[in-house]
């Protein structure tokens, strides 16, 4: 332990003991920033009986992810439900999620809306594109396409790219709302933009076909290229298609095979493509079989 942790230990611990003052939750914070979990639990504790809904939250979180104590979900549950009940978003959206989390007790899908309904209302776009989760289907509930809708717009309006890509789905196939290939390109590009690989393959199709957006085949290759490299399996299906037919760009069987043998790998095989595979000379198959074995896809960026 640091000397300087252990000087503000010992004296929170002193403060405590003696009553001579009382510890405050950015005591207990700056101990959990330094690791001391257990010291962090015990001033936590103190203030979270008194009602302090940032200690709610800080037990809570060290009961979820076990730091200096026996990860429990259930206990977790219990604090940032105090938490959530006492107003805070970010607590409300932690126990709404707890709430779908089968490892930390029973599902309870109504709840959950209930309870990320009133983080979203505080304004987290979190919350929101998990309800939207919810009205779309997720962990068992029935779809509501419209209400799916309006909470992946609130979300996507904030600037979530997963709500956005979400919402250009949407508006692609007419579920909730009117099938709109303009508004459904606009939504998939915001989310292609910050670095989403299944928004750029959905764009890239689409500026491939000119549907919502102008037509431009070189830039929707690029944008299938980036998803592919990004380990994506259909955009590698798409990527060794227009390789071999020489769409957009110059064809190049040693190519097609790669993403091909990449695809097929990620689960995506092709059987219109094997006619190519049987045609490549020996030394074009080793050629594209090596380069396929020395892939490695990009990292995805995070995108929220």
């Amino acid at each position: 332990m640091k000397a300087k942790t252990l000087a503000l230990a010992l004296a929170l611990m002193a403060c405590i003991v003696s009553g001579a003052g009382a510890a405050t939750i950015e005591e207990a914070l700056a101990l959990y920033s330094d690791k001391n979990y257990s010291e962090a639990r015990t001033v936590a504790e103190g203030l979270a009986s008194s009602g302090d809904v940032r200690a709610m939250v800080l037990l809570g979180t060290l009961y979820q992810k076990g730091e200096g104590v026996e990860a429990s979900g259930e206990k977790a549950r219990v604090w940032f439900g105090k938490a959530a009940e006492a107003g805070d978003a970010e607590a409300q959206l932690a126990y709404a999620l707890l709430l779908l989390d089968e490892g930390s007790g029973d599902i309870d899908p109504a709840a959950a809306a209930s309870w990320l309904a009133k983080s979203a209302g505080n304004g987290n776009s979190k919350a929101q594109f998990n309800l939207a989760l919810i009205y779309a289907g997720q962990y068992g509930a029935d779809p509501d396409w419209p209400k799916a809708v309006e909470w992946f717009g609130k979300a996507a309006a904030s600037g979530s790219a997963d709500a956005q890509y979400n919402l250009g789905l949407l508006y692609l196939d007419g579920k909730g709302v009117a099938k709109n290939p303009v508004a459904a390109a606009d939504w998939l590009s915001k989310a292609a933009l910050k670095g989403m690989p299944e928004a750029a393959l959905e764009y890239g199709v689409l500026v491939i076909r000119g549907e919502g957006v102008e037509r431009d085949i070189g830039i929707g290759v690029k944008w299938l290229r980036y998803a592919a490299e990004h380990g994506h399996p259909v955009a590698q299906n798409r990527l060794a298609r227009l390789y071999a037919a020489g769409t957009g760009i110059a064809p190049d069987p040693v190519e097609a095979a790669m993403w091909n043998i990449l695809a097929g790998k990620g689960g995506r095989p092709d059987a219109s493509l094997e006619g190519l595979m049987t045609q490549l000379t020996k030394e074009q198959r080793a050629e594209a079989e090596k380069r396929a074995k020395a892939f490695k896809a990009k990292p995805v960026p995070l995108t929220d």
